[in-house]
């Protein structure tokens, strides 16, 4: 816990904490996601005070948003792709798993499924890598992936099973070594291949993908997106409202808490 929050809190900004300083590849320019603009809060409210401590904290600090917290007491902070609970007065903060008993839901899950439906929609499906079901669709699941990454090489090598089972599949990137590794340019020649989704295969497979010319790459939006949506690791799977489904999960697994997810109320 103490970790997360100093790294979300301490770090003059997160992207520059999961980033490399390597040299970034020769493309154009790619459109950054926009910077967070944070709430307005009038002065004196418990809100502005909360703002005003994790500023203390860090001046640089990026707050998505600040609401009444289910604890009496505290609000709910999002901030850094991470949820926080912190008191009125400004005072106390604490991190973790925050449960409805009665409920049998993780409130912070919850509350970052909100942020990340908004961050997901800012990002054009045109700039996502799609495998679709040849029949009905009867989910949609946005995976952030790395092609260097075991575990999301092995979802990629069921990708047929997966649409066969009328899952959609909608990749976004995440080169985990940071913006200009060799990871990361690996991924800009993927997005910027003439067929996409060849690419990217080959690329899984450790079949070279040429950098051809590319005035424009989604990579860097796609990167920095994943941080704001609180990704730990790749693949990380989201359904349709931002929920967290997990991290890895066999073709008939992940049908299965697609199915359980739906019947369960929206999020957020």
């Amino acid at each position: 816990m103490k970790h997360l929050v100093l790294a979300a809190l301490f770090c003059l900004s997160l992207s520059a904490c999961a980033q490399s300083t390597d040299a970034a590849a020769p493309v154009g320019p790619a459109k950054p996601v926009a910077t967070v603009k944070e709430p307005t809060f009038a002065a004196g409210t418990p809100e502005a005070r909360v703002r005003d401590a994790l500023r203390a904290l860090n001046p640089k600090v990026q707050v998505e948003a600040i609401d009444k917290a289910p604890v009496p007491g505290f609000r709910e902070v999002v901030a850094g792709g991470q949820v926080l609970w912190v008191s009125d007065d400004g005072k106390y903060l604490f991190q973790g798993d925050l449960l409805d008993i009665a409920a049998r839901k993780d409130l912070g899950d919850l509350a970052m499924a909100k942020v990340r439906r908004q961050v997901l929609a800012t990002l054009p499906e045109a700039d996502r890598i799609v495998f679709a079901p040849a029949g009905v669709t009867k989910h949609t699941v946005v995976v952030l992936t790395d092609v260097e990454c075991g575990y999301c090489r092995k979802f990629h090598s069921d990708i047929a099973e997966y649409t066969r089972r009328g899952i959609r599949v909608e990749y976004m990137a995440f080169p985990r070594a940071g913006i200009g590794t060799p990871d990361y340019r690996k991924m800009v020649a993927v997005w910027c291949a003439p067929d996409r989704r060849k690419a990217l295969t080959d690329a899984k497979n450790d079949r070279p993908v040429a950098q051809g010319p590319c005035p424009r790459s989604p990579v860097d939006m796609q990167y920095n997106a994943g941080l704001r949506m609180g990704l730990t690791g790749t693949p990380m799977i989201l359904n349709a409202d931002g929920r967290m489904v997990g991290g890895y999960l066999p073709p008939e697994r992940l049908l299965e808490r697609l199915d359980a997810l739906a019947k369960e109320s929206p999020a957020g």
